[in-house]
């Protein structure tokens, strides 16, 4: 029998194509409880490095389905999926929340489907602080590195992302907002409202794209 995979979330499909699913809340360097749905960056990182250096893989299919999580372990595997060569294509089913909007928009296309949501806010932090001011400062230094990279990596504007993200008007406990599929690709943070079949046939092309392009380069 053969042994089994470390992580479940990375699986192969046809046409040389790896889907990584990123469910639940993105685990950081503290482990979430048993009971929880979590998707664990140590695990998919590797993953990840081993499909980029494989010549048998040619595409990524990226589902997201997270209430977000850690935002150091979010934006590594964010980053993770941005650098890498072969093409990529994400869709968020039910909700791409904090973290999981810069996971979502770190694929070469993105698609989400009309009744998921997304949710953009401050960054927050738990415990006590020590020195009020440098907490703050630090805060900012993050929630500047997420816009950053939404905005990079999207067609929305940093200053329009910042907008969203202290919007008092639309979360009755919380500052922030949420957009629901087609509100998405209206701001400009999905490319496309779409399904399985969308993402799948959109990564084709990007594949066979990619194969033109090296041929046409041997020659």
């Amino acid at each position: 029998m053969a042994e089994k995979e470390k992580t479940e979330n990375v699986s192969k499909l046809e046409r040389k194509i790896q889907l990584l699913s990123i469910i639940g809340e993105v685990e950081g360097h503290e482990a979430l409880g048993e009971r929880a749905k979590a998707t664990k960056y140590e695990e998919i990182l590797p993953r990840l490095a081993a499909m980029e250096d494989d010549e048998n893989v040619e595409g990524l299919l990226i589902l997201l389905n997270t209430v977000g999580g850690d935002v150091e372990a979010g934006l590594a595997i964010a980053e993770m999926i941005a650098s890498l060569s072969k093409p990529t294509v994400s869709l968020v089913l039910g909700g791409g929340h904090s973290i999981g909007v810069p996971l979502a928009v770190s694929s070469d296309y993105s698609f989400i489907v009309p009744s998921a949501t997304m949710v953009i806010h401050p960054v927050r932090t738990n415990g006590m602080f020590i020195g009020v001011m440098q907490t703050y400062r630090n805060m900012e230094k993050t929630q500047d590195r997420i816009t950053h990279f939404i905005a990079e990596h999207s067609r929305v504007s940093q200053k329009r992302i910042e907008e969203l993200m202290l919007d008092t008007s639309l979360l009755v406990k919380d500052v922030g907002t949420m957009l629901d599929g087609v509100e998405a690709v209206k701001e400009g943070l999905i490319d496309q409202v779409g399904g399985i079949s969308d993402a799948l046939s959109k990564l084709y092309d990007l594949m066979d794209e990619r194969k033109n392009g090296k041929a046409n380069n041997k020659k």
